[in-house]
Order: C-alpha cells, then sequence, then structure tokens
C-alpha cells in the first residue's frame, strides 16, 4: 500500500509540476503538431481535406486540462502546411457551420483567398448540414461549392448582438454609475437602453457589414438582380433552393465533391485523398472531422463550444445564423 501511495504521489508531482519535471501527457494534446495521413488513393497528386465545424471564432477555446486552438489558428495551420507541399494540387473544405465573428469570418476567407493566390491550387467548398451566413462566407473563394442535398445555407446577413440587464437590475436594485468622455462613449451598454441616435449609428455600422457580405457573394458569383434582392433578405435557403438562385453549383454528396477536386486540379482518379491530424484513426475516413483523440474519443476539428449560448456569446457583429449555434 506504501509503495502504491508513492507511485501515485510521484506521479502528481511530475504531471503538476511543469517546471521541474518532464512533462508527461495521458492523452494526446492539441499542441502535438499535425501530420499528413492518406485516406484513400495511390496516385500522385494530393486532394487535402479540411474540416470546418461549429462556431467560427478566432478565440481559443480552453477547458479544465487543456486549451484547444480557435477554429482560425487550426485551419490557417493546415493551410500554411499544405502551402509546403508542392503535391497538393486541390483543397476540399467540409463546411459544417452556422458562421460566427465578422471579423474570424473575414479572417478566414482573407486566408483561403491569400492561400489560393500563393499556390494556385483549386478549392472546392462542400457544404454539410448547415453552411449558412459566416460559413457560406468563408465558401465564397472556392472554385466550385456543393451543397449536400439536405443543406441549409443562405443567411447571408449580419446582426449584432449585445445582451440587456436593465430589466433585470431594476428588479434586484442593481445600478451602475460612469463617467464618460463622450456622449457616445458607452454606446451599445447593456445597463441603459440605447438613445435613438446610438440605434441609428448601430444599425448603420450592421448595414455596411451586410453590404460587405452581399458585395463578395456578387463578386464570386455573379448573381441576376433578381436573385441579389432575394438573397438580401438574409433568409436560409434548402440546397434546391440554393441551386436554383446560383449559390451554388451542385447538389450532389462528399465523394461527388472530391471527384470535382481531382477534375478541376487534373488529378488521376486515384490521387491520393489526404487530411492532417494529431492522431491516428483506425478505419479512417473523409467523415472524420476529429484532428485529435481525447481519453478514447474524438475531438472535434472545430467543435460548437458555446454551452449556454446567448449567456455567454460577446458583444459584437456576427456573420452567424444564430438558431443553428447550439451544442454539439
Amino acid at each position: 500500500m506504501r509503495t502504491y501511495l508513492t507511485i501515485v504521489l510521484s506521479v502528481s508531482i511530475l504531471l503538476f509540476n511543469g517546471c521541474t519535471a518532464p512533462r508527461i501527457r495521458l492523452f494526446p494534446s492539441a499542441a502535438d503538431p499535425l501530420k499528413e495521413f492518406t485516406l484513400q488513393g495511390k496516385e500522385k497528386g494530393k486532394v487535402l481535406v479540411i474540416p470546418i465545424r461549429g462556431v467560427i471564432s478566432d478565440a481559443p477555446k480552453g477547458t479544465l486540462l487543456r486549451t484547444k486552438p480557435s477554429m482560425v489558428q487550426e485551419i490557417v495551420s493546415q493551410l500554411r502546411l499544405a502551402e509546403k507541399d508542392e503535391d497538393i494540387r486541390a483543397v476540399l473544405l467540409k463546411v459544417d457551420s452556422p458562421g460566427g465573428s465578422v471579423t474570424a469570418s473575414d479572417v478566414l476567407y482573407h486566408e483561403i483567398m491569400a492561400f489560393k493566390q500563393r499556390r494556385g491550387v483549386k478549392v472546392v467548398a462542400a457544404m454539410m448540414g448547415v453552411a449558412a451566413s459566416g460559413g457560406y462566407y468563408i465558401s465564397l473563394p472556392a472554385d466550385f461549392i456543393l451543397a449536400h442535398p439536405t443543406t441549409i445555407t443562405g443567411s447571408i446577413g449580419v446582426i449584432f448582438l449585445r445582451p440587456r440587464v436593465t430589466g433585470l437590475m431594476g428588479k434586484i436594485g442593481f445600478d451602475v454609475e460612469l463617467n464618460k468622455s463622450g456622449e457616445n462613449k458607452d454606446m451599445g451598454s447593456p445597463f441603459r437602453p440605447a438613445t435613438e441616435m446610438e440605434e441609428r449609428i448601430l444599425q448603420d455600422l450592421t448595414d455596411e457589414l451586410g453590404r460587405r457580405f452581399t458585395d463578395h457573394v456578387v463578386k464570386h458569383r455573379r448573381l441576376e438582380q433578381s436573385a441579389l434582392a432575394e438573397i438580401s433578405t438574409a433568409r436560409i435557403y434548402l440546397a434546391d433552393e440554393a441551386l436554383k438562385l446560383g449559390l451554388v453549383d451542385q447538389i450532389g454528396y462528399l465523394n461527388d465533391a472530391v471527384s470535382q477536386a481531382k477534375k478541376l486540379a487534373g488529378l488521376p482518379e486515384d490521387a491520393k485523398i489526404v487530411v492532417y491530424r494529431r492522431t491516428e484513426y483506425p478505419d479512417d475516413n473523409l467523415y472524420n472531422t476529429a484532428t485529435t483523440r481525447s481519453g478514447g474519443s474524438g475531438l472535434s476539428l472545430v467543435a460548437v463550444d458555446l454551452p449556454g449560448y446567448w449567456s455567454e456569446l460577446s458583444t459584437g457583429f456576427y456573420y452567424l445564423w444564430a438558431p443553428a449555434a447550439t451544442d454539439d
């Protein structure tokens, strides 16, 4: 019994005293380097599959034992790695996202565009369950957009979210006092109602960011004017409607998107399909979205890590279809 306690104590010291002892990890870590794994194919030339799943954010997610990279960091890391490999001739973005923050969505859009310009590779977007708002925004750089028959897409617009606690404050007798250097310094404060002028300012900002979104759609999709007027309502669409409007190029399945990527890149039918992961998975395939295993279960590449969504989402502008931003 004494020996057992000694072992437990020693392991505990090694685990928690990282400054003076070697690090011991029980599970694979998100800090491990990404490695290439081949899912199928043997011929020369590669199609890289990058899963994009969950709310788009540039904020890392911390848990009790570890911190996971943000979606932006994870995807950019994969693009940087792919940029060094001349054999990668096409990238398949497997998108399942309701969108996210305006800035994070725009950063990914920019990074995908820059990657294409630097490498000259073809990009195909395969939309899965949801590719709405920011999920559609980051798909726009693709040379070809395919929607699954049951995909929900659209929601082309922006929302400004901010909490409001004035009613609660009145009930519990709580108040906030502040001094400000300008009349609009606390604009958007949750502690008081907005003035008419502040509402106009915030609406103008929202409209401007919404126009930025539609301008990108016009640039990449060249929609008819009637279709542009329709999508400007920011409603969502099923795949058939999205195809008629010109938001997507084809309705099909993931294997169809793979075939299209090979065709655009001029690759043979048996070209390699590869992914970047930190952990090797037995019987791996295209539908696996995880990069790292933890405790025997997969961690999503980018999970929807917004428990208590409405209570935890920070104030800001979002390319987001909010009803879909719930926990998996």
